[in-house]
């Protein structure tokens, strides 16, 4: 996919800093997974009210643990994790990548209750974040420069179930310049498909955020 663009051209990444994999040791993973447990028991618990007197304090302890440490983008381990879900980003979707290749990238996602937007289906307003993070790892995976999103459309085929294993793909689909059409979809293991998003990605200029 990369055409007849010198490498020169891959390299450049808009204004963008280049990040690289981080290495913060083994306690980065017992906490994130500690974290995205906890998300889900934010919206799902139904404590007392001293219990989530408790739990205040216990979370502002840990605010007050972490907050001399905050840093800038691309300096924490968040986003810069590949081997963790979601790359380590909480925003992120709990995602791994099984497939990375210049034709096509595929994932393994599970939703889980923090997701939920009613009746125990995910928030239709999480798919468009997942889609637009496929649509960003295909572009790298094709060797195109970083790209913004230019515009994302998502069509909800059937509804997407939390604590299942589903199966997110996207590739490019023509390039044209700056430009590069994607597409993606979400299935399940029956390869039922759940939702499917096309988009436009722009390559930055050099400098442009």
């Amino acid at each position: 996919m990369t055409g007849d663009r010198p490498e020169s051209v891959f390299e450049q990444h808009g204004g963008f800093p280049v990040f690289t994999p981080a290495d913060p040791g083994p306690g980065f993973a017992r906490f994130l997974t500690a974290m995205r447990r906890a998300q889900d028991l934010a919206v799902s618990a139904d404590p007392d009210s001293a219990t989530w007197d408790e739990a205040a304090d216990r979370v502002e302890a840990l605010v007050a643990l972490l907050e001399p440490y905050q840093a800038d983008e691309g300096v924490g381990p968040a986003s810069r994790m590949p081997s963790l879900p979601g790359a380590g980003s909480l925003l992120m979707p709990p995602w791994l990548v099984t497939k990375f290749d210049p034709d096509g990238v595929e994932l393994e996602v599970q939703f889980s209750r923090y997701h939920v937007g009613g009746n125990y289906a995910v928030h239709g307003g999480v798919l468009p974040l997942l889609f637009d993070s496929v649509f960003g790892m295909v572009i790298h995976a094709a060797g195109r420069p970083i790209s913004r999103t230019a515009y994302l459309h998502v069509e909800y085929r059937k509804v997407t179930p939390i604590d299942t294993p589903l199966i997110a793909r996207g590739r490019v689909t023509e390039a044209e310049g700056r430009k590069a059409f994607v597409e993606a979809q979400l299935l399940d293991r029956a390869e039922n498909v759940l939702a499917e998003s096309n988009g436009l990605m722009i390559r930055l200029l050099p400098g442009q955020p």
